[in-house]
């Protein structure tokens, strides 16, 4: 008789390969993953010095997209003329001014400097009605007699002001050559997205569905009008303050008027407001010049503080279903982090988000009514 040995089962064999399996599974996941990332890493970096030329170019195809409507409409459905001709009009109209701002301020600049070193840059004497000033009349007088008399003096008091300042002349001039070049390829784009408009259209709809799902559209057009509502009520706001307070100072004879110019631009952009320059113009103007001049100076540059109150609430927010308060603290938000990109990016990341937000609290409500509903007794009957 004979006796065959059988082995005992292995029961954690299938477990074993199971195991083995699951590793391979997300080591080959992990190698994918990797070198996905690495690619994605690899054309950002080969993207990077084209990234904000084209924001700016999408930023500015979107706002002057129903001007091409419009214009495309007149030339025959021609696409690639009426984009070509809408953006070299464009340039033309924004870069004519711009030269002459700058050749503006190039001149004032060299001319303050030259009577500088030569000794022709004077100050006049205090006048007696600032000495009269409440609270501020007499550290005003006092500053204003040290500079008249001994100017290098009273510049030494305010020398780290001034330290800062020069630099920051010093890198905004060195950085004004490549912002200009950008600004001429951010149009470029812009040309190119408009004669294709209806691909570029189909394409930010497709992304935005994919990722929000149905109502990715929703979204997509929710962008749309974010960035043309963060065009015209601030930076449209912006250059109408900017231009109409620079007129005003040529006009009352205000020295160095480019420079205060480009101040209240920027002023304006980031919300400050154009007020701390047009109010020392203005007593500058009532101490210096004639009475009607400092009068009708006056009027018109209480109506340029005023327009910001008034162009404002008509132009941010209108068109886009959300309220004019999110539109402004995000636009204000992405300036102070990003620039001046920021303005757009920051105002349609926080429009997304207030939307995105209510949509949540929109399914949030349903749910519990659908809940309430099921357990009623009426339902269950």
């Amino acid at each position: 008789m004979t006796s065959s040995f059988v082995p005992p089962p292995h029961d954690d064999f299938p477990s074993k390969v199971a195991e083995t399996d699951l590793s391979s599974k997300v080591a080959e996941i992990a190698i994918r993953l990797g070198v996905l990332a690495v690619v994605l890493i690899w054309c950002f970096q080969i993207l990077q010095p084209f990234i904000i030329p084209l924001v700016w170019g999408i930023i500015i195809a979107v706002a002057i997209h129903p001007l091409y409507l419009k214009l495309r409409n007149l030339l025959g459905d021609q696409r690639v003329i009426a984009a070509i001709l809408l953006i070299t009009v464009l340039l033309a109209l924004l870069m004519v001014p711009t030269v002459m701002l700058t050749n503006l301020l190039v001149h004032n600049v060299v001319t303050l400097a030259e009577q500088f070193l030569h000794g022709q840059f004077t100050i006049p004497p205090t006048p007696e009605a600032i000495r009269n000033w409440p609270l501020v009349g007499e550290p005003i007088a006092k500053m204003w007699d040290l500079a008249s008399t001994n100017l290098i003096e009273a510049l030494k008091l305010v020398q780290p002001q001034l330290r800062a300042a020069g630099i920051w002349l010093i890198n905004a001039a060195a950085s004004a050559g490549m912002g200009i070049i950008i600004f001429i390829a951010a149009f470029v784009i812009a040309g190119v997205l408009l004669a294709y408009s209806e691909g570029s259209y189909q394409l930010a709809h497709r992304i935005s569905r994919r990722l929000v799902g149905e109502r990715g559209d929703d979204f997509a057009n929710l962008a749309e009008a974010t960035i043309r509502s963060v065009a015209r009520g601030v930076l449209g706001v912006a250059v109408i303050q900017a231009l109409l307070a620079g007129l005003g100072f040529i006009f009352a004879g205000v020295p160095a008027a480019g420079i205060w110019a480009l101040l209240c631009l920027i002023l304006a952009v980031v919300q400050i407001g154009v007020g701390i320059i047009v109010v020392p113009a203005i007593i500058y103007v009532f101490v210096t010049g004639d009475t009607l001049t400092a009068v009708i100076f006056l009027i018109w540059n209480v109506m340029i503080m005023l327009l910001d109150n008034v162009l404002k609430p008509l132009l941010l927010g209108r068109g886009v279903g959300v309220p004019m308060a999110v539109i402004f603290l995000g636009a204000i938000g992405g300036l102070l982090m990003s620039g001046i990109v920021g303005l757009f990016v920051g105002a349609i990341v926080l429009a997304l988000g207030y939307k995105l937000f209510q949509v949540w609290l929109n399914m949030g409500t349903l749910s519990s009514a659908r809940s309430v509903q099921q357990s009623s007794p009426e339902s269950s009957s």
